[in-house]
């Protein structure tokens, strides 16, 4: 059993701290935040995320999960410490390190024994340099410590399953013997373990993410020529997926990337290249057609909708930004939402999970009890987020409910044969069809 302190008990460290506790460690999650605290130590989650809650009452009851305020009472047995604080984006695209400098200058102010310092938030190339220097100097005496980074490659709705069964482990340090410490952490996860240095294993996340993100910008360009061609975009990736060069992930078409990872992480790439002297092309076009992919949505609603959306009643199924999370940082639900309520479309939306999210993200969208409830009256419904619950819709309930039965499928989830007998005028991502008769 190890002594661990994990600092942030956002979705990375609530997630890390409480995995490290159900491997049999003892572990402190400390935040400045007395709310969130006094939420985890009442057995609460402060986010949605499936088994957690039910984890983290476990070893709570166990013994080997704590939570605190206080960095003295986290620090005072760890030999390990975790920092996996927020890194949003800057105004540039930059990442905003305010919260790393924040933990790392209070770890060096209270720490009175060694410690390994590990980064498991995402940061930009060069920060365990930058936390080793803040350590150093804003220590009242010098103790000895390491730093470490240790990328965290967790999805949100597998985040559980992702750090117990991990594809590998990334850890980079100039200390080789406080690397292996680490490794020696996360053998019992039986993964790989790439040892490296710190600035390439903090590039190691950041170039993960963003070819993730490309490969969904690529399909939903092959999607846009598919519309114009006559082609239909999900045949073409499982053929293209049968190639083992290439593979099947990450490339379904529908309304582009969200939440806290893919948009942040490829900005800041780009931002990195760009302060180096770089020419990240390829980044720009990323983002660029995965903005333009929420814009084709309106686009086509308008058209449909005899070129205008005033007073048109939309509705929104599904808001979280992918399903199995609350997570609306990003979603493409918001921004869409946005858009229709400036061309003064009145705007409802649904979502099982995150609907309290949304309700302090877009105070002004309408919320419904349901999907069919959000059907009622509408002129148009767009499927943002592939929820299990949406995929077993009763149809002819739901085309009887809407005052006209247009459908556009955000996420490819429908066939399209489906929908037409179901008497929708229906309209995916990049299927080439007559979508009103199914020629």
């Amino acid at each position: 059993m190890k002594n661990i302190a994990v600092i942030g008990t956002g979705y990375v460290g609530l997630v890390t701290g409480t995995c490290f506790a159900d491997l049999g460690n003892k572990v402190t999650c400390i935040d400045i935040d007395e709310r969130k605290i006094q939420l985890l130590l009442a057995g609460g989650v402060p986010i949605f995320e499936p088994g957690l809650e039910e984890v983290i009452r476990r070893n709570i009851a166990a013994g080997r999960l704590m939570f605190t305020t206080s960095y003295a009472d986290g620090l005072r047995d760890a030999e390990f410490v975790f920092i996996a604080v927020g890194t949003p984006s800057g105004v540039d695209g930059e990442a905003d390190l305010q919260y790393v400098r924040m933990a790392a200058e209070t770890i060096a102010e209270t720490m009175d024994h060694p410690l390994i310092i590990i980064n498991k938030s995402t940061v930009p190339v060069g920060t365990g340099d930058w936390v080793a220097d803040i350590i150093r100097k804003q220590q009242p005496q010098p103790i000895q410590f390491a730093v470490v980074s240790c990328p965290e490659f967790l999805r949100e709705g597998s985040a559980l399953a992702d750090f117990m069964n991990p594809d590998r482990v990334v850890l980079g340090s100039l200390d080789r013997e406080a690397a292996e410490k680490v490794a020696q952490l996360h053998l019992p996860l039986r993964a790989p373990i790439v040892l490296t240095d710190l600035r390439t294993a903090e590039m190691i996340k950041y170039a993960s993410n963003a070819f993730l993100a490309t490969r969904i910008s690529f399909i939903n360009e092959i999607a846009a020529i598919c519309e114009k061609l006559g082609a239909d975009v999900k045949e073409v990736a499982a053929g293209m997926g049968y190639d083992k060069r290439i593979g099947r992930a990450f490339l379904d078409a529908g309304v582009g990337y969200g939440g806290s990872c893919f948009p942040k992480d490829v900005k800041a790439l780009e931002y990195m290249g760009l302060l180096h002297g770089a020419h990240p092309a390829l980044l720009r076009a990323v983002m660029e057609i995965n903005r333009d992919q929420r814009r084709r949505i309106v686009h086509k609603l308008r058209e449909t909708l005899g070129g205008s959306l005033i007073e048109k009643r939309i509705g929104l199924l599904g808001l979280a930004f992918k399903p199995n999370t609350d997570d609306m940082r990003d979603a493409p639900s918001v921004e869409i939402a946005h858009m229709l309520m400036r061309e003064n479309a009145e705007v409802r939306g649904y979502d099982p999970v995150s609907m309290p999210v949304t309700e302090r993200m877009i105070p002004e969208l309408a919320l419904a009890k349901n999907a069919y409830d959000l059907a009622e009256g509408c002129d148009a419904l767009i499927l943002l987020t592939e929820w299990n619950e949406f995929k077993h819709l009763d149809l002819a309930k739901l085309r009887s409910l809407m005052r006209t039965p247009v459908f556009l499928d955000g996420r490819n989830v429908y066939e399209p044969r489906t929908m037409w007998e179901a008497g929708f005028q229906y309209y995916g991502v990049g299927r080439g069809y007559n979508t009103t008769n199914g020629e």
